[in-house]
């Protein structure tokens, strides 16, 4: 079974890393057999337009039937706002909560990101999660490439 899985631009960043790149070469490898689809948005490309050419290559150069792109919907601006009126993360992580809610609502089966500070921590985690069940939404899984 294909797993989908939603990543910010950290994750595609980190192969290029000295500190990530052993652990995040294995999840591209895992994407590049057609064991991993790649979720995300245009938050994921507006991000990407400011990396370095060669981590922009790389993610233009992964086989398209492993990509797939989510729009930005309504719906997930208003739950991305509801993570900050609760105050899971500041107004200043609100691309952070896009993503959180677009994987939530595109019923991904992980978000996999490097950035500790807003989504991958445990804390955030379960505020994230705390919303998402009051709302009815699913939980959404966050780890790292690491643990895929």
């Amino acid at each position: 079974m294909v797993q989908r899985i939603y990543i910010d631009t950290s994750v595609i960043g980190g192969l290029f890393d000295i500190e990530f790149s052993d652990d995040t070469k294995p999840f591209f490898d895992r994407v590049e057999r057609g064991e991993i689809k790649i979720v995300y948005s245009e938050i994921t490309t507006d991000e990407l337009a400011g990396a370095p050419k060669k981590v922009r290559d790389y993610f233009d150069g992964l086989p398209s039937k492993q990509k797939e792109f989510v729009q930005i919907s309504q719906e997930g601006v208003n739950l991305a706002d509801t993570y900050i009126r609760e105050k899971v993360v500041g107004k200043t992580s609100r691309a952070d909560c896009i993503h959180i809610a677009l994987a939530t609502l595109n019923k991904v089966d992980i978000l996999v990101s490097w950035n500790f500070k807003h989504i991958v921590n445990i804390n955030r985690i379960r505020g994230y999660n705390s919303v998402n069940l009051r709302l009815g939404h699913q939980t959404l899984e966050i780890r790292t490439p690491k643990e895929i």
